[in-house]
């Protein structure tokens, strides 16, 4: 049971390092199915971003001596298992491409609004030092979700998708 802010911040962050862990294990796929190099070069980037970024969700627990285990992440787990139906149901190409961009943004949006909330739960409860490790995960995924978002505007979902879907 959930009795105060500093509870629900911890389980958050808890969240948050499910999320992590199940992404580390998930992007290495992503990365496999990509053709586009430049999408490829961004999931392998953004996968060791990711393991930062769970180091630093295992810092915040040392300051305050607890344990990151403990809760699974249900929402991270519902986005990869979309994603990978998706991408086992398009052909590779631009089009799987495509759906793996989707798929990103996805993720993206979700670590985002759950740094979001993790941040400023800390702020109210005055962890600083725990709101710049927030920061800058939140800062890394804003970056990557912008990355995805040129790739896709740059021309793979203009140039590649629609030449595909005219043969």
């Amino acid at each position: 049971m959930i009795n105060n802010l500093e509870q629900l911040y911890i389980d958050q962050l808890r969240d948050l390092f499910s999320a992590e862990t199940q992404l580390v294990a998930a992007i290495p796929d992503m990365a496999a199915n990509a053709t586009d190099e430049a999408l490829r070069d961004a999931f392998n980037h953004h996968l060791d971003e990711t393991r930062t970024q769970r180091a630093r969700l295992q810092e915040i627990f040392g300051f305050h001596g607890i344990a990151p285990e403990g809760e699974d992440c249900d929402a991270m787990r519902g986005l990869i298992k979309e994603a990978t139906k998706h991408i086992a149901n398009t052909q590779k190409g631009s089009v799987r491409d495509a759906v793996l961009i989707a798929s990103g943004n996805r993720v993206e949006h979700y670590e985002i609004a759950a740094y979001g909330l993790a941040r400023a739960f800390a702020e109210c409860l005055g962890y600083d030092e725990d709101v710049k490790l927030l920061t800058k995960s939140i800062e890394e995924e804003g970056a990557a979700d912008q990355t995805l978002t040129k790739i896709a505007s740059g021309g793979l979902f203009r140039d590649g998708v629609n030449e595909e879907a005219a043969h």
